[in-house]
């Protein structure tokens, strides 16, 4: 592995990106209001949230693409108002909607990403090559971006994001739309690239990914940070070690909350079924039967991340 993917970074104990107080507005409305956070040299981070919440607005700031409204933003110790043109030089960036030109072929689209960036044309040769063994497509280096699948295309231009040696990479809902196939092989290359030291920033609704990925992230609502934390800390902090899911055909949830009072340490009626939290499911679900309850289904499993977000706020991460 060459010195760019093997790369462990050695920037100082500074974090990476710094944020204070930071605003997005469009006018009338507030896409970011007023959040703080940091990100440190090899982190993998995530912003986690409903669409609408204010993840990519604040990407786009951390990308020098759009300039915050108010606040202190700094990122690789650099202002982006001033210094955006350098900052941009040294980020890797994986937009939520693949952008590859389809007239070029695959490796060719790594080719000229990079001459962006001034890299000398040998250098950019072996990258690309490197980089295509990487993500797996060696293979199709000759081909057109068009014939690719879908998790294809996304590896791709996780590839391009990587051409220029970055200090930092953004990757905005990097699996949306993928098969669980694609995602999950997407998930092992963005893994592979954490554990050589990659600062990797991602934003995501997918509760899973956050998990798989994130040493810390944040949850964001309104455009507000709600909470933050590792994903473990945050289940810990914000649930139960097990989450009974209860439905009842016909009836509605809600009329049956009532019924459960005690059971578990809470109860959230939602559309469908009802949830409830408790250290011991088994013991949750048999508590229920005992009062006389017959559900058409029950399942027990581990809280997520998606419960810690429903606490918080009411509502699922995909309302």
């Amino acid at each position: 592995m060459s010195e760019g993917l093997a790369r462990v970074c050695t920037v100082s104990d500074q974090p990476l990106i710094y944020a204070r107080g930071l605003v997005k507005r469009f006018g009338d409305f507030t896409a970011v209001d007023g959040i703080d956070l940091s990100v440190a040299p090899g982190e993998a981070f995530g912003f986690l949230g409903p669409n609408g919440a204010g993840k990519s607005s604040t990407m786009r700031m951390i990308g020098c693409v759009s300039m915050p409204t108010s606040g202190e933003l700094r990122i690789l110790g650099m202002d982006p108002v001033r210094d955006g043109t350098r900052i941009r030089a040294r980020l890797g960036v994986c937009p939520q909607l693949d952008n590859l030109d389809p007239d070029l072929s695959v490796r060719e689209n790594l080719l000229t990403y990079a001459r962006y960036f001034g890299v000398p044309r040998a250098e950019a040769r072996r990258r690309a090559d490197e980089l295509l063994e990487f993500v797996q497509l060696a293979d199709r280096a000759g081909s057109k971006v068009d014939p690719l699948s879908g998790g294809m295309k996304r590896r791709l231009t996780i590839a391009r994001a990587m051409v220029n040696d970055p200090d930092l990479v953004l990757l905005d809902e990097p699996t949306t739309g993928l098969d669980p196939q694609a995602r999950h092989l997407l998930w092992e290359r963005l893994f592979q690239l954490k554990r050589r030291g990659t600062t990797l920033v991602l934003t995501t609704h997918y509760m899973d990914e956050a998990e798989q990925l994130c040493d810390r992230l944040v949850v964001m609502d309104g455009g507000r940070i709600v909470a933050e934390g590792s994903p473990r800390a945050l289940i810990e902090t914000y649930s139960t070690p097990e989450v009974v899911e209860l439905r009842f055909g016909d009836e509605r949830p809600a009329d049956l909350a009532g019924k459960l009072a005690g059971v578990g340490t809470r109860i959230d009626p939602l559309p469908d079924r009802l949830l409830v939290y408790a250290a011991d499911g088994d013991a949750a679900t048999a508590e229920v039967h005992r009062r006389g309850l017959t559900p058409s289904s029950v399942l027990v499993r581990r809280s997520t991340l998606e419960d810690v977000f429903l606490h918080l706020t009411g509502r699922t991460l995909v309302d």
